[in-house]
């Protein structure tokens, strides 16, 4: 019994001791602030409670072993509910959701004004800032790994700058090699 009751103590210890590894989500004043301290670019997963992919997203895309390490280095992470209710200074000006309705909180809701500010238009967006925390592009829709390894690596080396057409997107993306694990 007693040696039982060790091996039983030793598993639920180990288990409880391994946490996952997870994106280091930081709020957007924080990461623009960690942006004076060391330049990265930031992600920022606009999301909201009701949506299916953003769900997908969250388990599949940002749960993956290679985002996540890949992230956490060359990142700063920000995961925002574009329809919350949170009060958001951004670059001098304070954005909220005049529409936010509490009742709503779990379905719905209005549309925060900085949603709105980076031209989100459907959920999931990714949306990508540069080093100053200028607007680089929304992405929209759900990404498997290897499908957001090519624009975390195409924003990160600033190759999207040299892409000006589609035709040299289009030979880009057909010549990516993926590296990141399903």
């Amino acid at each position: 019994m007693m040696l039982r009751s060790i091996w039983l103590f030793s598993i639920l210890f180990a288990f409880n001791s391994v946490k996952a590894q997870e994106i280091n989500w930081v709020s957007l004043e924080q990461a623009v602030a960690l942006q004076k301290k060391q330049p990265k670019k930031i992600i920022m997963d606009m999301y909201t409670v009701w949506c299916g992919p953003c769900k997908m997203l969250d388990k599949n895309t940002f749960g993956n072993a290679d985002v996540i390490a890949y992230i956490n280095k060359h990142y700063y992470a920000v995961k925002f509910n574009a329809e919350g209710n949170d009060k958001v200074n951004f670059k001098g000006t304070v954005y909220s959701n005049p529409n936010y309705n509490p009742s709503r909180a779990k379905s719905r809701n209005g549309q925060h004004q900085l949603t709105s500010y980076f031209r989100v238009t459907g959920y999931p967006t990714m949306v990508f800032l540069d080093e100053n925390a200028d607007f680089i592009t929304p992405l929209v829709g759900y990404r498997t790994p290897q499908q957001l390894e090519l624009y975390l690596k195409l924003f990160k080396d600033n190759t999207f700058k040299s892409i000006t057409t589609q035709a040299e997107f289009k030979v880009y993306s057909d010549n990516f090699k993926s590296s990141f694990s399903n």
